[in-house]
C-alpha cells in the first residue's frame, strides 16, 4: 500500500509518497508533471516520519543525518544517474557534463555519455532534495532548469551556501535533533 504525506516547507508545500518500506517520491507541489498518485492514501509512516525529519534538518540549515530509505524506479541509466547525484555533497555543485565523466568513469566500458543524457536523467529524478538534482549546474556554472523552479533552485542552492544571500539564520542542528527526539 502507498501512503502521501504533505509537508510544509520554507518554499512552498511538499508532497511524499512511501510505499511499506521505502520513500518513492518527493516533490514541490507546484512541480509540473509529477501528478499526485491517486492509489496512495493519506497518512504517515515510519518512512514518512524519517523524510519529514530530514526535511526538517535540510531547511534548517543543517546536513541531514536522518536515513531516509528510498526507491529509485526508473531505466538502469537513470538508476546510474541518480546514484552519482546522490554522492554531490551539501553545499557543492556538479555541472551535467562532469556527471557524464563521472559515469563514464565509473562504467569503464569506453561508451561516451552526453550531458544532454544526463540532463534528461536529473529531470527526471522522482525524489527532488534528497537527492539532489539542484545541485546540478551547466558547464559554466549557470543555474540551468530545475522541475522546482529557477528561483527555487536559487533559494535552495543560498541554503545550502553555495549562493550568497542577503541574511542567513543562525540554527543550532544538535537542538533541532533534540526537539525530534522529545516529540517522537
Amino acid at each position: 500500500m502507498k501512503t502521501k504525506s504533505h509537508y510544509d516547507s520554507p518554499l512552498g508545500g511538499i508532497t511524499l509518497i512511501t510505499d511499506e518500506t521505502a520513500l518513492l517520491g518527493l516533490w514541490f507541489d507546484w512541480q509540473p508533471g509529477y501528478a499526485d498518485d491517486d492509489s496512495a492514501v493519506l497518512g504517515d509512516s515510519p518512512t514518512i516520519g524519517a523524510a519529514k525529519r530530514w526535511l526538517d534538518e535540510y531547511f534548517a540549515g543543517c546536513i541531514p543525518r536522518t536515513e531516509v530509505p528510498l526507491r529509485l524506479e526508473g531505466t538502469p541509466f537513470r538508476k546510474e544517474a541518480w546514484a552519482l547525484l546522490r554522492k554531490v555533497p551539501y553545499g557543492e555543485t556538479v555541472s551535467y557534463g562532469g556527471l557524464a565523466r563521472r559515469l563514464e568513469l565509473k562504467r569503464a566500458d569506453g561508451r561516451r555519455i552526453s550531458a544532454r543524457a544526463i540532463g534528461g536523467a536529473v529531470h527526471r529524478n522522482p525524489i527532488a532534495l534528497i537527492v539532489p538534482c539542484h545541485r546540478v549546474v551547466g558547464a559554466d556554472g549557470s543555474l540551468t532548469g530545475y522541475a522546482g523552479g529557477i528561483e527555487t533552485k536559487i533559494r535552495l542552492l543560498q541554503l545550502e551556501g553555495v549562493l550568497k544571500q542577503t541574511e542567513r539564520m543562525d540554527v543550532d542542528c544538535e537542538s533541532i535533533d533534540r526537539i525530534w527526539r522529545s516529540t517522537r
